[in-house]
């Protein structure tokens, strides 16, 4: 099997030299690149299997290219970023994002990061099956959600978290049980962003994202996937 390809894109030619350093001791293919408009054209040509991506790049923004490249491509993206705000990490999110890390972060726990979300990228696509909740047919092995008769574009992560609530309807899942089964294992203190996942998938299959049928939230505990009648 080839090596993974990881598309490593920072400003500061020091991080990229270090991220580069131990995701190639760690076997994988690096490419990298320091602005926006390569980024865009590495993640083109080369179509890396996941892309570290800072926020903040001369030329187009990280947000900008984050926004861009979830309506040509699914490559999962973890954003990193320079400050502890939460802001920035959810309007990655719901651009898209699938993981982030704030500056100054340990290359190693990236490492980790970047194993996780390849890890559960391609989990999923060895059993073939459909589940199905109402009229949400969630197509496992194609990785691919129907509405009705209408397709649902969704990030690598969005489809990973869909899919675990729909494999136990009705359940009631925390937000770390949730991490846990969509990153391989839970980071304490990131829980909360399975709440921006959980809004960008409302805004993508419900029909009023604002009283959701599907995803229900359990108030002091976390969320459930629910076949709403038709």
């Amino acid at each position: 099997m080839s090596a993974k390809t990881i598309l490593v894109v920072d400003d500061e030619k020091r991080i990229v030299e270090i991220v580069q350093a131990y995701l190639e001791k760690e076997g994988y293919k690096v490419i990298t690149a320091h602005d926006g408009e390569k980024t865009l054209e590495l993640a083109r040509k080369e179509a890396p299997d996941l892309i570290v991506l800072d926020l903040m790049l001369p030329g187009i923004s990280g947000w900008d290219i984050c926004r861009i490249l979830r309506k040509e491509i699914d490559t999962p993206i973890i954003m990193l970023t320079a400050r502890d705000d939460t802001t920035d990490k959810i309007i990655g999110l719901e651009l898209g994002a699938d993981d982030y890390m704030t500056k100054p972060f340990d290359p190693k726990e990236l490492v980790s990061r970047v194993r996780a979300v390849l890890r559960r990228y391609e989990g999923s696509k060895v059993t073939p099956r459909i589940l199905e909740a109402g009229d949400l047919r969630i197509d496992v092995e194609r990785r691919t959600v129907r509405r009705a008769a209408k397709n649902i574009e969704l990030t690598s992560t969005e489809f990973d978290l869909l899919r675990a609530l729909a494999e136990s309807p009705g359940r009631v899942f925390t937000r770390m049980q949730l991490l846990d089964m969509i990153q391989g294992e839970a980071y304490e203190g990131y829980e909360r962003t399975i709440d921006s996942h959980i809004k960008n998938l409302r805004k993508k299959i419900e029909p009023d994202p604002d009283h959701p049928r599907y995803i229900l939230t359990v108030y002091g505990t976390g969320y459930k996937l629910e076949a709403p009648d038709a």
